[in-house]
């Protein structure tokens, strides 16, 4: 059985995953297995900035700055 890269679409799914938590064992798997861990630290780190960007955001419109 050969195994192909993973797609765009597996990558975000997989960093959305991870981030919640919620990620499988078997996914972890496949991930380190087959996909390039640079793929992963740069998603991982834009999903920090537009998490936390959406964060900041939500707390100026609450306190009305």
């Amino acid at each position: 059985m050969s195994q192909r890269k993973p797609s765009l679409y597996r990558h975000l799914m997989s960093i959305l995953a991870a981030a919640f938590g919620v990620q499988s064992e078997a996914a972890r798997t496949r991930d380190f297995t087959s996909g390039s861990p640079f793929v992963f630290i740069a998603g991982g780190m834009g999903f920090v900035a537009v998490f936390v960007g959406l964060l900041l955001l939500i707390v100026q419109a609450i306190v009305g700055a």
